[in-house]
């Protein structure tokens, strides 16, 4: 399926990652990343009653500093199940709207590629981004199960992005990440308005080499 992300670098004894992010430079995390690559072929996909992987996702940690943990990709807003609607996908310009309480409690989605339409997107370089996403963390029977939703934003204009289709992931350079995750920092229109002049630049690096088979998008 072609609405999915993914990370390389870990797939294979002896492979290192490009540049990954922090937390996923540490010894515990690189384990628990590469055990996940493997057993998922490095693909991140929807998360559904009939697939139920998880996901790896960059969070703020109590102590402060930057955690790896593994969620369900689409939003549940309460402990009843994943919401009715299509959650996978928020849009920036409806952060206030449909999703103001998510977008308090905000992550990060490591990858090295994602896939829209007919492209796989990736630096140049092929190092490590982070995808922006909203969060929700529920009460089940098995316990608390953290649940995301990727954030989308306009394929800028003149970016291979938008040759493709037009919207894509809203990419952040690395110096917003410590602002988007940060706890403490409220989700609101000053935010929206700062990540989305802070994506432009990494959304026009982002370049694709077409793929053969690819029918579904990002919202």
């Amino acid at each position: 399926m072609c609405n999915s992300y993914g990370l390389g670098g870990y797939l294979h004894d002896g492979e290192e990652p490009r540049n990954p992010l922090r937390p996923l430079d540490q010894r515990e995390s690189e384990r628990a990343i590469a055990e996940w690559a493997q057993g998922r072929d490095g693909r991140a996909a929807i998360t559904g009653s009939k697939a139920r992987n998880l996901n790896p996702i960059i969070r703020a940690a109590e102590d402060g500093d930057r955690e790896l943990v593994f969620g369900w990709w689409w939003l549940w807003l309460d402990g009843s199940g994943p919401v009715k609607f299509s959650a996978f996908n928020s849009r920036d310009d409806r952060l206030l709207r449909s999703w103001k309480k998510p977008f308090q409690r905000r992550a990060l989605l490591p990858a090295s590629w994602y896939v829209e339409k007919k492209g796989r997107f990736a630096l140049p370089d092929g190092e490590q981004f982070g995808i922006a996403a909203v969060t929700s963390t529920v009460t089940t029977d098995d316990g608390e199960l953290t649940t995301y939703s990727m954030v989308t934003r306009d394929a800028p204009t003149g970016s291979e992005a938008a040759e493709y289709w037009p919207r894509m992931p809203l990419v952040l350079p690395r110096d917003e990440h410590g602002d988007w995750l940060d706890p403490e920092q409220p989700g609101d229109a000053a935010l929206v308005a700062k990540v989305q002049r802070a994506s432009e630049g990494i959304s026009h690096e982002l370049t694709t080499a077409p793929l053969a088979r690819c029918h579904r998008s990002f919202g």
